[in-house]
């Protein structure tokens, strides 16, 4: 875990993207992995949504906070947990944020799958970099393990 505050904020295109996506995923349309995460908000209390990448590795589950420490991520922090949602299915879930040192393989693998959407977020870094640069990237993207109970 790191308290590093790297944050990108979202361009136009990236809101309107979030938009389709998650409008998509509403309507039980997952794009490559797509989920509405639901959290509660760390000082409201009220559910505040976003679209995100639910990535499978070796059987475990993440999140992966490609633009760095966003509302969700310190919202999540705090609720440690919240829903995914993908049409009218909910899952409820809680999470263990990664230390930097665990977060290359995942960082990797998110990589592979959706460079194409996030890669120009990383700076750099793509899906072939060394484990060494991988690392040393690793504080500005916050990584959290998904636990339900069919995990």
């Amino acid at each position: 875990m790191t308290t590093d505050a790297r944050y990108l904020q979202p361009g136009r295109a990236d809101m309107i993207f979030n938009r389709v996506v998650a409008r998509m995923t509403r309507l039980g349309v997952s794009l490559w992995g797509s989920r509405v995460l639901y959290v509660r908000g760390r000082t409201t209390g009220e559910w505040k949504t976003n679209p995100v990448n639910l990535l499978t590795v070796e059987g475990e589950r993440y999140l992966v906070a490609p633009r760095g420490v966003t509302q969700w991520v310190r919202n999540i922090r705090v609720a440690g947990g919240g829903e995914l949602h993908v049409g009218r299915r909910s899952e409820p879930f809680t999470v263990t944020e990664l230390a930097d040192e665990d977060k290359p393989a995942v960082l990797r693998a998110y990589l592979k799958r959706w460079a194409w959407e996030v890669g120009r977020f990383f700076e750099g870094i793509d899906a072939g970099s060394s484990e060494e640069d991988l690392l040393r990237t690793a504080p500005g993207f916050p990584v959290f393990r998904v636990t339900t109970a069919r995990s």
